[in-house]
């Protein structure tokens, strides 16, 4: 290459970074929209296979009843949910506010119940001060409340820009599935990698998206499903909201949904209401639980083929940096990190042993022997 087109194809690499940032940066304000469009369109990409067979071939008829079927599936129960959690979370404030529920009072039943011992060793670390504990107790839950209430005003507030966010998603939902095939194998060829590390690490990509969210809802769905069941049927006020919220807890592997029912159930026990308290600990551990250890492992470390406390740290470290779609980007930088120091250690040993390989064979040949592999060493391995 000379020196006049090196000079031109480091432009273009140049020019090439710089029009990629900057195509990111304009996407950057509905990053949401385009994030959760490409990872329905994977999700939804075996239906629309399907139903292009069924259609006879038409990708856009395919596309459109597939797109339906999203907002039927998908769109209306969480709205339909979101607008219960809301209104939930308003009533639970004006309870709050009105002093019908108060969390201080429940914190000082419960500190009273305890032995003196107890007593003791909390005023050994200087938690015995109830008063200020009971009053950062009720203003804690009152903001917490007060934020569920004001979702209302904000959603309403923001309706402009949630339209134009969820009607970016379902058109590009819409194109992504329709033209998804084509646009994966241009994406393929523009990888500048080897046709078995990128069909490794693209499988891995989709695999990973697939079983985090399918996995992950499924969960969240049950466990907070039950954990509203259990709360109504013990008489708990807003079983609804709870739920809601042990669900989005749930995408926490092993502690989720138990930050809810655990204290409520200590309270429980500490109040004198025993049987209540024993009932919720055992649906909790043995029910809820169960969910948690049997299907989170089949659904999404089977097939992401990633320790459990992998999925546990990368899913803390994505939501804490990317919010509530951490839950899906967070484990698929885990999942493409594992399989691409696989990769760099399977061709590391791969060079290791094509030296190793060829000294034998050339020591073979100096020692005028058959080398294994030529024809003379089949010939004489061959029987007579």
């Amino acid at each position: 290459m000379s020196q006049s087109s090196g000079v031109h194809y480091k432009t273009f690499l140049l020019l090439l970074v710089v029009v990629t940032i900057a195509f990111g940066w304009l996407l950057w304000p509905f990053y949401g929209a385009v994030f959760w469009g490409s990872i329905l369109a994977i999700l939804f990409a075996p239906l629309q296979r399907r139903l292009v067979m069924r259609v006879g071939g038409r990708r856009n008829l395919a596309a459109l009843i597939t797109l339906l079927l999203v907002l039927l599936l998908v769109i209306l129960p969480l709205v339909v949910i979101s607008g219960s959690l809301v209104t939930e979370g308003a009533n639970l404030y004006q309870s709050i506010k009105s002093g019908q529920i108060n969390f201080g009072a429940y914190f000082q039943q419960a500190m009273e119940a305890l032995p003196p011992s107890v007593h003791a060793l909390l005023s050994r670390f200087d938690l015995a001060d109830i008063p200020s504990l009971q009053e950062k107790l009720s203003a804690g839950a009152m903001q917490a409340s007060q934020f569920l209430a004001t979702q209302a005003l904000s959603i309403g507030q923001d309706t402009f820009q949630f339209v134009v966010s969820f009607g970016i998603m379902m058109y590009l939902l819409f194109f992504l599935l329709r033209d998804g095939p084509q646009l994966s194998a241009r994406l393929r060829r523009a990888v500048p990698l080897s046709d078995g590390h990128k069909q490794h690490l693209f499988r891995k990509f989709t695999t990973v998206v697939r079983a985090t969210v399918k996995g992950n809802v499924a969960v969240a769905a049950a466990q907070g499903a039950l954990g509203g069941i259990i709360f109504s049927i013990l008489s708990i006020q807003g079983a609804l909201l709870w739920g809601v919220i042990m669900a989005f807890l749930s995408l926490l592997p092993a502690i989720g949904a138990g930050l809810i029912w655990a204290p409520v159930a200590i309270y429980f026990l500490l109040t004198g209401a025993v049987v209540k308290g024993a009932v919720l600990i055992g649906f909790g551990v043995l029910v809820i639980g169960m969910v948690d250890n049997v299907l989170r492992p089949i659904l999404v470390g089977k097939d992401t083929k990633m320790p459990d406390y992998v999925v546990l740290i990368s899913t803390l470290g994505g939501m804490a940096l990317f919010g509530l779609n951490g839950f899906v980007i967070g484990p698929l930088i885990a999942a493409l990190f594992m399989a691409s120091w696989d990769l760099f250690s399977s061709a590391t040993n791969d060079a290791a042993v094509a030296p190793e390989a060829s000294a034998s064979v050339t020591d073979g040949a100096a020692a005028g022997g058959p080398v294994a592999g030529t024809p003379a060493a089949a010939r004489r391995a061959r029987p007579e």
